[in-house]
This record gives C-alpha cells, sequence and structure tokens, in this order.
C-alpha cells in the first residue's frame, strides 16, 4: 500500500479534507491533544467552520465537548459519549499491567513503600471524589491540597518543580480517569456524567479507524497500554481485521475500512495544525515527515512546532509568538506557499488565541 494513499486515508478519518458546519463532538470523534495552550481548540477549529473561543468554551462548560485526562493520562478533548471509553475502560485490571500504565515513578514508589499501584489508585480516585463532591470545582493547585489531607504520605513524593510534596503525576492523572473527572474551560476539576463504559476492544476499532493500518504496538503506544494489555484487547477484534501490506512491513484494518482505504479523498486548503493535533500523532509521523531531520524539527520532546498543510500535503512548521494585540506567526515554508490562503488561515488562529490580528512571516 503507497504511504501517499495511507496518509490520504487517515487525514480524511481526521476529518481535514474539508472544513465544515460538524458539530464540536463529531469534529472531537479522534481525541485532540490539549497539553498547549489552545492547542484543542486550534485542532477542532482547523475542521469545523466558523468556531469561535467563546463557543468553545461555552460547549466544555456545558458538557458538549469533554476535556479530561484519558489516553496516556493526558489531557484531551473528546466527545461526550466517549469519555468512558478511552478514560475508565482503558485502565488496566492486571497488577502489572496497571503498574506499566501508571509508569516508573509509581513502580519504584510501590517497590519502595510496599503498596500495590491497584491500591493506590483506587485510594486516590476515591479522595478525588471527596474533594470534588457537591458539585465542588477546584483548579489544579486545589485538588492538590486536598488530596495532600485524604492521602498517604506515600504516594506523594517530593517534587522539586513545585517545591512541595504531592501525588505522583500518572497516578493522580488517572485517579481521576477512575473517579470521572473532567475540566471547565477554566481549567477546574469536575465530577462528569459518565454514561456505561462499551468493551474496552471499541478503542482498537476506533484507532484502527483513525490511524489504520497499524499494529497491536502502535495501539499500545497511542493508549498507554501495556504491550500484553493492548494484545489482548486486540485479538478481541482480530476476526473483523485484514492484513494490508504497509511498504516492507504488515499492518492490519479494519476490514469495513478497505474500501475507503483503496479510495480516500482528496484534501483541499491550507491548514495550520497545532502541536498534538491528531494528525500529527505518533502512527503518522514516519509516513508526514520520511526525512529523519525534519521529523526531529517536528516532532520535539518540547516545544514542537505546529504542521502547515496543504492540499493534506506537508508544506511548512509553523510557531506564534504574541506581541501585544498581534499574533506573530512565523512560517518555514517547505514548500511553495500561496501567501493570501496562509494569511487567511493566520488571521484565523490569531483570532481563536485572542489576537487582533495576525502578523505572518515566511522563511
Amino acid at each position: 500500500m503507497d504511504f501517499d494513499q495511507i496518509l490520504a486515508f487517515r487525514l480524511a478519518r481526521s476529518g481535514l479534507t474539508v472544513r465544515d458546519a460538524r458539530g464540536l463532538a463529531e469534529a472531537a470523534a479522534c481525541p485532540a491533544s490539549d497539553f498547549a495552550r489552545d492547542a484543542a481548540l486550534l485542532a477542532l477549529a482547523a475542521r469545523v467552520e466558523d468556531l469561535s473561543r467563546e463557543a468553545y468554551s461555552q460547549a466544555v462548560d456545558a458538557g458538549d465537548l469533554v476535556v479530561a485526562h484519558i489516553v496516556r493520562g493526558a489531557i484531551h478533548a473528546l466527545a461526550p459519549g466517549d469519555l468512558a471509553l478511552y478514560g475508565r475502560a482503558l485502565i488496566a485490571r492486571d497488577e502489572d499491567e496497571l503498574a506499566a500504565q501508571l509508569g516508573r515513578q509509581v513502580q519504584r514508589l510501590a517497590a519502595e513503600k510496599g503498596f500495590a499501584p491497584s491500591e493506590a489508585l483506587e485510594e486516590v480516585a476515591t479522595a478525588t471524589k471527596d474533594a470534588l463532591a457537591k458539585g465542588r470545582r477546584l483548579d489544579k493547585n486545589e485538588l492538590h491540597q486536598q488530596l495532600r489531607d485524604r492521602v498517604r504520605a506515600d504516594v506523594m513524593p517530593w517534587c522539586q518543580n513545585c517545591g512541595s510534596h504531592h501525588v505522583a503525576p500518572m497516578l493522580w492523572r488517572y485517579a481521576t480517569v477512575k473517579a470521572g473527572v473532567r475540566l471547565d474551560s477554566e481549567r477546574r476539576y469536575i465530577i462528569a456524567k459518565l454514561g456505561r463504559a462499551p468493551a474496552a476492544s471499541e478503542a482498537v476499532r476506533r484507532f484502527l479507524g483513525f490511524y489504520g493500518p497499524a499494529t497491536p504496538g502502535g495501539f499500545a503506544d497511542w493508549a498507554g497500554l501495556a504491550r500484553t494489555h493492548a494484545a489482548r484487547l486486540w485479538d478481541e477484534v482480530a476476526g473483523d481485521l485484514v492484513e494490508v501490506e504497509v511498504g516492507k512491513a504488515t499492518g492490519w484494518l479494519l476490514r469495513e475500512d478497505l474500501g475507503a482505504l483503496e479510495s480516500p479523498p482528496a484534501a483541499e486548503g491550507i491548514r495550520l495544525l497545532p502541536p498534538g493535533d491528531p494528525y500529527l500523532q505518533t502512527p503518522n509521523r514516519p509516513l508526514l515527515a520520511s526525512d529523519p531531520e525534519l521529523r526531529k524539527r517536528l516532532f520535539r520532546p518540547v516545544a514542537s512546532p505546529g504542521a502547515v498543510l496543504k492540499d493534506g500535503r506537508l508544506t511548512g512548521l509553523w510557531r506564534v509568538k504574541a506581541k501585544g494585540k498581534t499574533a506573530e506567526i512565523t512560517v518555514e515554508a517547505l514548500r511553495r506557499l500561496p501567501r493570501g490562503d496562509l494569511e487567511k488561515e493566520a488571521q484565523r488562529v490569531a483570532e481563536l488565541r485572542g489576537a487582533a490580528e495576525a502578523a505572518v512571516a515566511v522563511a
């Protein structure tokens, strides 16, 4: 299977072939990372017509769009009906698999202090629900303070950056997942309305719908699961999959998606995708930027630039810096870009970030 064809399929499934009037929940069918300022807002605005900052905030506050810690313990914007699937359903039940999911710091603390990861997760999740009971809304610092009063010292290592003891990061993040917590537009934690969680293997189907053809290892990395956990969920849907050649390797795809992979729609227009956009996630990176040096510049451990797409192809990198009421957007062009279309898209980004205008510099 041709790499360009795979990317075109994934681009379409990511909702980037055309910007239209779909709702925010539909646009967030593939969860959008919100680790950086306005990342999810900009990602959804690349897919939805006439999205404003106010409309986004209103949807988040009303719960029409959910912002929460889910896969990998990271904050994403997603459809309300998917919170249980990408959150609670994917929490490992096996002790070793849960330890892998919670990370090395929790594994080390568990070994040193003699507690089981599942025991600690239950304790912190219960404390989180208690702290947020009766409709309380707490920012991260306020939540940490409430947890300090409710959980044992063994799960609260010293944090050099914060200058205090607080619950180990991956432990408190997954505790919010287990407790069924979301964030409001002011980044305060509140209890969400959770529906019944579907079978966790549904997450494999969703992953393949967005990032197929793929492998169990790719799913494990994307979902933040132990390899054994991911493989078990994969096996539950194996009967619905077909093998697809991906270069010299083999991937798997939902059988029902084979026609869509063979004839993906064409994309139009320019998009300024923020760092962490669903289309810029790990499964797509080797195909988007086959040159290792370009890939290093685009996908950095911290402070990554965004990606410029023209008609679905990577054509540049971009960064933004606020200067008064102006958003200064610097573009490193990899191919020729139409100035007028680029400036129009930059103005959209500027307004979403609360700036009056955009100043575009192309290198």
